[in-house]
């Protein structure tokens, strides 16, 4: 019998766990964290874990657990095989820059360095793809190495953290104390810093900002957002981030991401002053790195981001301030709104220009994508939470949807395939009463559709929405934009997914048809349970500008 002070590692990790306010843990069960797992057992009422199928689906779920919340996700896997599946949604979270922590079990300690059964260097595996990555040798270190985890996750620009946890160790009993649970440290603008800033604005006759990034809160959402409308200003959304400022509102000018709005574009490389807050402005908002000069923009900067290793790295602003999303936003509802009457109708073409382009276009086929997106535009509560993965499909989706509230897009500003459907689990069990919609191509799908398991064990009904081409679409799309004709390696074959949904114990419904998809979609919230509605989509139906065919045939005429 272990002494009242004395706690194995598995059991002291755990108990870090919930100190640090971990609410829900994702992973698939691994006989090299056992002891974690035991000391979970406890905490099942308060800190439930989540059993996936895959762990690559589990990292997913962490990840999409925080981009809601803002607190680290939490996800544990065995390791070797285990490590290499969860690798995926690290990846993603750390492009996303998400907070999560990745719990690995490990070798045990006498075992290192002779490649023991699946023994991986997990410093070296993950070393580019999280901020921090440690073994833990001593239980006793336990809540040091936890606690500089959480710390670590959330500081700067948010992102993994992975820990590896050697077999042994968590079988060790320790007595060590618990420290006092973490707290948020970020970065705060100065008062030079916002006298700079009002005094470019001021100074700007095209001013243009950017939202992205992550670590914001509605507070932070809805300052910015006044400052805006008492402005005038402008503001664009970076890619898959379009939930940081309200769609509907006046001053919006839509997403500057793939597939972006040729007008869109031109305001980004006509506007005299670019105010980039919280985003990193990457290959895809920037599109190819073509919409700002390299490494002076012709636009003068203001880049706010909450990591300073980040300003100048690749554009050189006029201002740069180290600031998190939350504290920049404080900071600008305490100065006063800038004069926006010589920018005016600058800002009310880029609004008419945002109206324009959401007018919905016809693709070929009896389904039509753009009238489905406006339905579920209008029929949706304002708080509902779309996730998707990547694909053409998404094309759509960013296009027609509008985004009312923070945390309501879940999408993958790294474009990995299949993190919409571990992404809506995830949504879904944090926050049960609102409706959870989980876009998927066909190929995005069956990458982490056996998750849909996981959705019917948990009870999370979640509305997952399959577009159904037969292909993997986007690579066909380049196929036929750089060798037109020669279809090789993306045609697909598929199961037939309402069928798929009802082996599980779901709800299953095909669409064909436009007006079959409100009947289909009230069908499958009415059912209570997790519901695969899939959408068969005519095959030349790869974007919403062009089809299969158009392409193939621009490609031939150059």
């Amino acid at each position: 019998m272990l002494g009242a002070d004395t706690r194995t590692g598995g059991r002291l990790l755990a108990d870090q766990l919930r100190l640090h306010g971990a609410g829900l843990v994702f992973g698939v069960p691994g006989e090299s964290y056992l002891p974690v797992l035991d000391a979970l057992y406890d905490y099942r009422g308060t800190m439930p874990f989540i059993a996936c199928r895959q762990e690559g689906g589990a990292a997913m779920m962490a990840e999409a657990y925080g981009k809601l919340t803002g607190r680290p996700g939490i996800c544990i896997v065995t390791r070797g095989p285990g490590a290499t599946n969860a690798s995926s949604g690290v990846h993603v979270a750390r492009q996303d820059s998400t907070p999560m922590i990745l719990l690995i079990g490990q070798v045990e300690r006498g075992f290192r360095d002779r490649e023991a059964f699946q023994e991986v260097d997990f410093r070296q595996m993950f070393g580019p793809l999280a901020k921090w990555v440690a073994q833990i040798d001593e239980a006793a270190r336990i809540p040091e190495y936890m606690s500089r985890a959480f710390y670590l996750a959330v500081s700067g620009r948010p992102g993994p953290v992975v820990l590896a946890l050697p077999e042994d160790m968590l079988r060790d009993e320790v007595q060590v104390a618990d420290p006092e649970p973490y707290r948020r440290i970020e970065a705060h603008p100065g008062p030079e810093d916002m006298r700079a800033f009002c005094a470019l604005l001021a100074a700007a006759k095209r001013p243009l900002a950017i939202l992205g990034g992550g670590g914001w809160s509605e507070e932070a959402v809805a300052q910015v957002q006044a400052f805006a409308a008492a402005s005038g200003l402008p503001v664009a959304a970076s890619f898959r981030r379009q939930d940081l400022f309200g769609n509907d509102h006046p001053c919006y000018a839509g997403d500057i991401g793939i597939g972006i709005n040729p007008a869109l574009a031109s305001c980004v490389k006509d506007a005299d002053l670019l105010a980039v807050f919280g985003a990193r402005l990457g290959e895809m908002p920037a599109s190819g790195y073509t919409l700002l000069d390299i490494p002076r923009p012709k636009q003068k900067l203001i880049h706010v981001h909450p990591d300073a290793s980040e300003l100048g790295r690749i554009y050189q602003p006029d201002l740069a301030i180290a600031a998190a999303p939350r504290a920049f936003a404080a900071a600008l509802a305490k100065v006063p709104p800038a004069d926006g009457s010589g920018w005016s109708a600058w800002a009310k073409d880029a609004r008419d220009a945002y109206e324009a382009w959401q007018q919905p276009l016809a693709n070929p086929g009896s389904l039509q994508m753009a009238d489905i997106m406006l339905w579920l535009r209008n029929a949706l509560p304002d708080d509902a939470i779309i996730a998707n993965g990547a694909g053409n499909y998404t094309a759509w989706i960013h296009r027609y949807f509008r985004y009312r509230r923070l945390h309501t897009q879940l999408a993958p500003t790294s474009g990995s395939m299949g993190y919409g459907v571990p992404a809506g689990i995830a949504a879904k069990l944090l926050h049960p009463g609102r409706t959870v919609v989980a876009f998927a191509g066909d190929g995005c799908f069956l990458m982490t559709g056996q998750e849909f398991a996981t959705a019917v064990q948990y009870r999370a009904p979640v509305v997952f929405i399959v577009v159904n081409n037969g292909m993997y679409g986007t690579i066909r799309m380049h196929q036929e934009r750089h060798f037109p004709g020669r279809v090789y390696g993306t045609d697909l074959v598929n199961p037939d997914f309402a069928a798929y949904a009802r082996a599980f114990g779901g709800f299953g419904a095909i669409v064909e048809k436009t007006e079959e998809f409100a009947g289909a979609f009230e069908a499958a919230q009415t059912s209570g349970l997790p519901s695969i509605l899939e959408l068969r989509l005519d095959a030349q139906a790869i974007t919403p500008r062009q089809s299969l065919s158009e392409i193939r045939a621009e490609a031939l005429s150059r």
